[in-house]
Formats: C-alpha cells, structure tokens, sequence
C-alpha cells in the first residue's frame, strides 16, 4: 500500500506529513528507488511524462492543488481516478487574496502608493462604496462562490458566470456564449477563477477585455486572474493596459512561471505580480484530506471531488 509522493518542488515536508497521517503506509519520493509494483497511490503535481506509467497496483492520483491541469493531456495517463484537493483552508486563502485586491482597486491603493512615493497628499473628493462595484466572478465552483459571498458581505455588487446553466440562492448567474458578453457588460473587476481546459486557453484576450463595462465608478475594468496563467494572453493584456480598455491588472497566475525576467509585466505602472501564491497549498492540510480519502477508499467509500476528464476538472 505504497504511496509515492512525485513533485517538482521540495517533497520531504510532504513526505513528513503523510508518514504522519498515514503511518500505515510506506511513502517513496519519485526519484529514488521504489518497488513499482507496490504503489497503490500517487500524491503528484507536474510529473515528469512517463514517471507514472507501469504501476500495476495504482488506484488513484491525488493533485496537489485544486486545479489539475497539469495531468490533462500527460502521456500514458493511467486510468485510475484523479482526485484534486477541495478543502477549506486553500478555499479561504483564495478568498482573502481576491477580498484584498477586489478591496484594493475600490480603495485605489496603488495610486496612493504611488502619490506617497512622491510625497504628494492626494485626497479623494468623490470616492465610490462597494455597492458602486459590479465584480463578475468568471467561474462559479467551490472558490468562486466562497469568494463571491464574501466579497457580497462587504457590499460589493457581485455575479458568476459559469459554461453551463447555474442557480445559486443571492447570485445572478450568467451561462454559456450569449450570457458570457451580457455578464462582461456589467462587470467593473472580472475575476478569473476558471479552470484551464482546451475550452478556456486564452479566454483573457483582447476580444474579452473589449466586451468589458467601461461606464463603471472605477474609471475602467481591472482584471484579476487566479486561475491559470494558460487562460491569459499577456500580450493582450499589456496592450488593452495601453490602450485604456483595461485599467489594471493583478496576475497571479502566467504562462510561463517563474515569469520572465524581460516580461513587461513586471514594470507596468498598472500591473500587480504575485508569485502563484493566492492560495497555497499547505502541506499539513493537504496531507490529512489525502488520508481522509484514502480512508474512504479503504473503508469501500466512494473517493470525493473526483476528476471528470471529459470536462477537464
């Protein structure tokens, strides 16, 4: 009942954790030698193509986060169920970064940040509350919604768009191509909580942010991407910053990561850079939901928050 532990960062906090929560069971690191034949569960993020081909005895593969992009299209997948992580720390962790930028661009932070840098006092004459805020939340799971309901607490005008139909008490949800351009007509900050699928690489560009409210209390769209850097087009987004169709943008998340050392993005005037860090996955937490499933599993339970691969996610 081997479990082997295939990261591309660090694995021995992980490897500590699990030898805690799951004493029961041997864990090996990808890398070292293991007996191939004993592996029964695999705790994975970005796997090397082929490291988790021949595992006769395989019955699951945890991703390490809650997207699973990173196993979509992998050579050689093996045909065993993808459980991904949804718990509650990483869905709060997410929720406070978008809270805090969300919050940032009301208050308009970095302008302040900027006039102190140049001891210049700049007060607001006219300043907008939350409720002069429409936030579109671009992707409505277990994330976007807790972020939702956290951003409607502090008064922020707030509706989800999710690819098919979607009903959740206190939101106006919008769905599909058509409801796609009436949701961007009526949103000031797009937060992008997508997964990234062959039907959303890309979905940030030119043609997106152009569809976006420009009549807003603002003074333009801002962009906020949590989701996967796959989903954006940095070109386009410098280029719409340029152009005043976008405000602003904070990016967490990019196409290639770590970002670029020449990446414009990390001197626009109008671009906030995080390191992918908006919700980390702990590694304590994550831990003891994999033993939690695992248990289940074990126990003739059916595992939770199982991968659908003809969707994506």
């Amino acid at each position: 009942m081997t479990l082997l532990v295939a990261l591309t960062w660090d694995p021995k906090p992980w490897v500590e954790r699990f030898g805690q929560y799951l004493p029961e069971h041997p864990v090996v690191v990808l890398g070292e030698p293991f007996e191939r034949s004993k592996v029964r569960y695999v705790a994975t993020w970005g796997p090397k193509p082929g490291s988790l081909s021949d595992l006769p005895a395989l019955e699951a593969i945890f991703s390490l986060g809650a997207g699973v992009d990173h196993l979509m299209g992998y050579p050689s997948l093996p045909d065993v169920p993808i459980v991904r992580v949804s718990q509650d720390d990483l869905t709060r962790r997410m929720s406070e970064y978008v809270v805090l930028h969300c919050l940032m661009y009301l208050r308009e932070q970095r302008r302040y940040d900027t006039a102190q840098r140049a001891r210049t006092w700049e007060p607001d004459r006219n300043p907008p509350v939350a409720s002069d805020v429409r936030v579109g939340m671009m992707g409505f799971g277990v994330l976007g919604q807790d972020a939702a309901r956290k951003l409607q607490i502090m008064g922020f005008d707030v509706a989800g768009w999710s690819r098919a139909p979607k009903t959740v008490e206190g939101f106006q949800i919008f769905s599909g191509e058509e409801g796609l351009t009436r949701f961007l007509a009526r949103t000031d900050i797009l937060v992008s909580l997508l997964p990234l699928t062959p039907d959303t690489r890309g979905i940030l560009n030119k043609s997106l942010f152009a569809k976006l409210a420009q009549d807003g209390r603002l003074g333009g769209p801002a962009l906020i991407n949590v989701g996967r850097g796959g989903l954006q087009v940095e070109t386009d987004i410098v280029e719409a910053l340029d152009a005043g169709v976008l405000k602003a943008a904070t990016l967490d998340v990019f196409q290639v990561e770590p970002l670029p050392q020449d990446s414009p993005l990390w001197t626009h005037p109008r671009v906030t850079v995080t390191p992918h860090n908006s919700a980390v996955s702990d590694p304590d937490m994550t831990a003891r939901y994999i033993a939690s499933q695992i248990r289940r599993h074990e126990a003739g339970e059916p595992f939770q928050n199982v991968v659908d691969l003809t969707r994506g996610y």
